[in-house]
């Protein structure tokens, strides 16, 4: 896959242990319009976490969607990945390019860190993550960011900028209209009655912008 140009709806997976019930709710959301999945789980092993990202993988090529690894250089180069996404505790952007191909996809939290954005942009990153905007289930301890942040980052990147943190249908559309790009949504999207249905609410919120 050539490297993909971060837009729209980003959808982060949420901790499974179940592998068909993961994949079904990623086909879901892929079916609704999501233009990017980040496979992320804490909570099982390695063995268990290369299974699930290479059944991933294999979902996001049938549509043509990139998967990218969080926190996982290795694991991302073992299955062959579209890309990784780290932190500011995990190897730096410098790192994860010096050790992926030129094609793959780098990037980084940058929390409420307008410098570290930057900082990232120099390294290669091909996008930088913002947030949290809101209170997040996902991660209730991060650090608030304010909106304005977006405006500011706007003026000095030129890479893509995604929104994340505590984001759901009924704030998202504030976070995009103030300049993201992307969107990063978890519990919001995986855990909807429907979410074929809420990926394609999301997707509707980025019409004429992709």
């Amino acid at each position: 896959m050539r490297r993909h140009k971060i837009r729209g709806l980003y959808a982060i997976t949420p901790d499974s242990e179940n592998t068909g019930e993961l994949l079904g709710k990623t086909q879901q959301a892929l079916a609704g319009g999501v233009r990017c999945i980040q496979y992320r789980n804490k909570s099982v092993d390695n063995g268990l976490r290369k299974e699930q990202a290479g059944l991933l993988l294999q979902l996001c090529r049938k549509h043509e969607i990139p998967l990218i690894i969080n926190d996982d250089i290795d694991l991302a180069l073992e299955i062959d990945a579209d890309g990784v996404h780290v932190g500011r505790d995990d190897s730096t952007v410098s790192d994860a390019r010096k050790f992926l191909q030129q094609d793959k996809i780098v990037g980084a939290s940058c929390y409420n860190n307008l410098d570290l954005a930057i900082e990232a942009e120099k390294q290669g990153a091909d996008y930088v993550a913002f947030g949290a905007f809101f209170p997040s289930v996902t991660k209730p301890e991060a650090t608030p960011v304010s909106i304005s942040l977006i405006n500011h980052a706007r003026q000095i990147l030129t890479i893509p900028v995604v929104g994340i943190g505590g984001i759901q249908l009924n704030n998202a559309a504030m976070v995009i209209h103030n300049g993201c790009d992307a969107i990063a949504v978890c519990s919001d999207l995986f855990q909807a009655g429907n979410i074929r249905v809420r990926a394609a609410q999301y997707a509707q919120l980025f019409a004429g912008n992709l």
